[in-house]
């Protein structure tokens, strides 16, 4: 099968929010004081309150649906809360909360200036995805700068945070936040963040944050109280009315965000969560300007998108073959082919991939094409895309907290499995992503936890046993799934160190870092040319593919199976390779779990 990439004409993009353009939301600080403000069209009235002091009644500028206040003498530290009637509730632009997200709003100092470039460009990266509370034990901002060195040592060049905007309670996994411009307040303070993101730079490392513009936290969410305007109950999303991305100032109130975390805090890149629930009018206007806001910031931003209705458009390349808006789709069908390939599960949404693993897999690698599982059945086929608009992964988080007891794949697999698994993740060419640990196959749990209180307690529970049920039925006969709602759930799924001085972590450790070497010196150079198309070949437990380039093609071979396997075709001497292949003058023959790659002059023979 051979692809070929065709000529695509853009559409302009629409305009963005740059650097400069003053924040409509959140405090602005002045010699004299600071004033507050807070959009809340559904109020008649608004008020500020400050500790030992009585309520201050806000003025109606003639912007409508907003409130302001102007307080003299007040500096950084000064802890403010807005209040409607008697119902009391934090800055929705918080920059920092003083204790949780329900308590008192903080005033920041401004940032240092941040630079108008990422550290890495896209093609470059190997992507380490972390949690920052389960990293380290402290669970910090500091104490994960003071870890990063490892990151860097192993051959990962970006990083990416999962979600940090601050979420009631101290555990989660980031995507019940309520307040996406306040850091979380347990995992320290902005000055920390900036600080972790400052020491990352020195370091080489990019960073990317994770953000969620689709839903707020089911506790402590004020704004329907104060701008109903926000939610449309006419659209809904698995978290309940989807967000109205048709108002323009919604748009901006996330476009600000976008503006905060690329310019205050000099991240390099974002990832958006789950874009096909962004459900409203405006959603497609909205995607473009998220990409245009962060262009304008940085022009080389990397960005890229959880999107299951993988929209080609979205990340399409220019004549220059940079891309003209978002730069990469996770690739979630590389993921389910090869789990189900190594692992022979079969539930749930890997059910459309048991039947024809191999197929789903030739389609993830050689163009991104969905696999067609319930997930991304009869969705628009992304071809003709170059390989680095998709991320690939064998793990991250949802994959894991998707198991029954969150279990990692080094639980069960052996390292030739997982050998096998990094090499082909690595060494193609779409931008390679790990979950934290997965360098050295350490075995800690990731569970999904959160401490959300109150009514919806048993709700989450419950959803999680279903969603165990349905993935498993009854194939993991006596595995109980964690209490989401535990903090001993976090505890568990803390990183241990300590096992990463283990003999066996230690040889791990030294394969990924060689493959990571191997990419750099043998990849790198072939993606800065000219994509041209990609092609492939199969046998019964065996698949190569051929991704051309202008400067050559790259070839990975493979037998993703416990069985011998075969190509016939042409070979060159392979740059690497794992497990046992044998070279012959018509092809090679692989043993269980191994694969090769090797890079092709300009003009390959036909496969």
């Amino acid at each position: 099968m051979k692809l070929d990439v065709n000529d695509w004409a853009p559409e302009p993009r629409p305009a963005g929010i740059a650097a400069s353009t003053p924040y409509r939301f959140g405090p602005v600080l002045s010699e004299g004081g600071a004033l507050f403000r807070l959009w809340a069209p559904s109020l008649g009235a608004a008020q500020l309150l400050l500790p030992d002091q009585p309520p201050i009644p806000m003025n109606v500028p003639e912007e409508e649906g907003w409130f302001e206040a102007f307080v003299e003498g007040v500096k950084p530290g000064q802890h403010y809360r807005f209040a409607a009637g008697d119902h009391a509730f934090a800055d929705p632009a918080s920059r920092m909360q003083a204790m949780d997200a329900d308590g008192w709003s903080v005033l920041v100092d401004a940032f240092p200036p941040s630079s108008p470039n990422a550290r890495r460009s896209w093609h470059e990266v190997v992507l380490a995805e972390i949690h920052v509370g389960t990293a380290t034990p402290e669970g910090t901002f500091r104490a994960l700068a003071e870890r990063l060195p490892h990151f860097a040592e192993a051959g990962y060049t970006a990083i990416e945070l999962m979600p940090i905007g601050d979420f009631p309670g101290s555990v989660n996994w980031g995507y019940d936040g309520v307040l996406p411009f306040a850091p979380e307040a347990s995992y320290g303070t902005p000055a920390e963040l900036r600080s972790l993101v400052d020491r990352a730079h020195e370091l080489g490392l990019a960073v990317l944050l994770d953000v969620v513009y689709n839903h707020f936290g089911p506790v402590e969410n004020h704004i329907p109280l104060y701008a109903g305007v926000f939610f449309d109950a006419h659209e809904m999303t698995p978290w309940g009315p989807a967000v109205n991305l048709a108002h323009p100032m919604v748009r901006r109130y996330f476009l600000e965000n976008v503006r905060l975390w690329l310019s205050d805090y000099d991240f390099d890149g974002l990832r958006f969560d789950a874009v096909h629930e962004y459900r409203t009018a405006g959603a497609d206007t909205f995607k473009r300007e998220l990409a245009t806001t962060a262009r304008v910031i940085k022009a080389d931003a990397l960005l890229v998108l959880e999107n299951l209705n993988y929209d080609a458009d979205l990340v399409r390349r220019g004549s220059d073959c940079r891309p003209m808006l978002f730069d990469a789709h996770w690739n979630d069908d590389i993921h389910h082919a090869l789990h189900v390939l190594a692992t022979e599960q079969s539930g749930g949404y890997y059910g459309a991939f048991a039947a024809e693993p191999m197929t789903r897999a030739r389609e993830a690698f050689s163009n991104g094409v969905p696999g067609r599982s319930a997930e991304t059945a009869g969705q628009g086929d992304p071809a003709h895309l170059p390989p680095e608009a998709f991320v690939s992964f064998i793990q991250n988080h949802d994959q894991i907290g998707n198991q029954i007891d969150g279990r990692r794949l080094a639980t069960e697999l052996d390292a030739e499995r997982l050998d096998f698994l990094h090499f082909v993740i690595m060494l193609s060419p779409q931008i390679p992503m790990f979950f934290m640990g997965e360098e050295a196959h350490l075995r800690s749990p990731f569970p999904f936890f959160g401490d959300l209180k109150g009514h919806l307690a048993d709700e989450i529970r419950e959803g999680r046993r279903r969603q165990a049920q349905d993935l498993f039925g009854d194939a993991a006969p006596g595995i109980e799934t964690p209490d989401p709602l535990s903090v001993d759930t976090m505890a568990m799924a803390k990183l241990d160190w300590a096992e990463f001085d283990r003999p066996e972590r230690r040889e791990a450790l030294a394969r990924f870092r060689e493959l990571a070497e191997r990419r750099a010196a043998h990849i790198l150079p072939l993606t800065t040319a000219r994509y041209l198309g990609s092609e492939t070949i199969e046998s019964a437990t065996s698949l190569a593919i051929r991704w051309r380039y202008a400067e050559g093609a790259l070839v990975l071979a493979m037998n993703p199976s416990p069985n011998p396997g075969a190509l016939d075709m042409a070979v060159l001497s392979a740059f690497a390779t794992t497990g046992d292949v044998v070279f012959t003058a018509t092809g090679l023959s692989f043993s269980r779990w191994s694969a090769a790659a090797w890079i092709e002059p300009v003009e390959p023979s036909s496969m």
